[in-house]
């Protein structure tokens, strides 16, 4: 079987992400990735031997700094059988213009509204929603981190109510633009996107979200109250979690006891780029209390999106019918334990 070929439109934070795990997979590979400037990440890109691709406007800056392009973006179009668009928030339907024209597949990442596809993905909760399609959306690194682990919790306990409050990271570490900030600052417009952004997968969920910024820049950590249907244990809990894909549990009573070491130890485990791709939830911090679940789950912001385009690719192009086998594949091929 012939490999589906990606085109990655934005080497950015979680563009240059996507690309080494599409680069992962046996069943796919990147046929080239856009930038708009001649800077590092291109120079970078072109050195791992990938074909960059550049606006018209910019061809002769890429020339000039002696870094020729395979192409313009309207080449890449006609090379890839699906791009995986990882340009800045609220670009998307200009550039979703472009590929309804081209007649080539697209993702669009959580910075776009539900609204400009219609389709929003994950891997466990609605994979086949996005079956054959020629748009979808992969949503927020929150949105996903909350899917994670209420998802499971809903299938086996139903979920009446949730509230979850999200401390934020202020920037990405590589960003010098925006921050840190020097204080806490919450979110005023209530209740925060994130909630209609769950239900864009789980129409079902009654789920309130809060949002905080923080002055750092390493994860974001939310705080997550549930109502279940019936009571239940600690134990069944941590049952459901253990066996959810993407999902790591670690203990406070270990020495993990913040972001920081939680970000060590996807050192230690030698990962790409230090990343942590599992939402990661403080076993000791799990409580359940008659029908309410009470947890805090840490969510790395640069990366846990990117198994799920992966997998997101395999339902749009029709490579993988089953949503478990797709994770299996995606997790393996990335070091992520099944």
């Amino acid at each position: 079987m012939s490999k589906v070929k990606v085109g990655i439109n934005g080497y950015g934070t979680i563009g240059k992400r996507v690309a080494t795990a599409v680069c992962a997979q046996d069943d796919m590979e990147v046929v080239g990735v856009t930038k708009t400037r001649p800077n590092y990440e291109a120079k970078v890109a072109m050195d791992k031997g990938l074909d960059v691709y550049v606006p018209d406007s910019s061809v002769k800056a890429f020339a000039d700094a002696g870094m020729p392009a395979a192409g313009t973006l309207r080449d890449l179009y006609g090379e890839a059988d699906i791009i995986v668009d990882c340009t800045p928030g609220n670009v998307g339907a200009q550039y979703r213009e472009e590929y309804a024209d081209a007649g080539v597949k697209a993702i669009f990442q959580g910075g776009e509204d539900h609204s400009l596809t219609g389709i929003s993905f994950n891997s466990t909760a609605n994979y086949r929603e996005s079956w054959g399609v020629q748009f979808s959306r992969v949503v927020s690194c929150n949105t996903t981190g909350i899917i994670r682990t209420l998802y499971p919790i809903d299938r086996r306990f139903r979920v009446q109510k949730a509230f979850v409050t999200l401390v934020r990271r202020a920037a990405d570490p590589g960003d010098s633009k925006g921050g840190p900030i020097n204080g806490l600052e919450p979110s005023v417009d209530l209740p925060t996107h994130h909630g209609p952004d769950v239900q864009s997968i789980m129409p079902w969920m009654d789920v309130s979200t809060m949002a905080i910024k923080a002055s750092t820049t390493l994860m974001h950590v939310h705080t997550v109250a549930a109502q279940l249907e019936r009571e239940v244990s600690t134990e069944d809990v941590l049952e459901v979690m253990k066996a959810s894909p993407r999902v790591r549990l670690v203990r406070n009573g270990s020495g993990i006891k913040s972001t920081a070491e939680i970000m060590e130890l996807s050192r230690d485990l030698g990962r790409s780029r230090g990343d942590m791709y599992e939402i990661v939830v403080w076993e000791d911090g799990v409580r359940a209390v008659g029908n309410m679940l009470y947890y805090y789950q840490a969510v790395h912001q640069e990366s846990d999106v990117i198994p799920e385009n992966v997998d997101c690719i395999r339902s749009m192009c029709k490579l993988e019918e089953d949503a478990r086998e797709s994770v299996r594949k995606t997790n393996k091929a990335m070091g992520i334990p099944n």
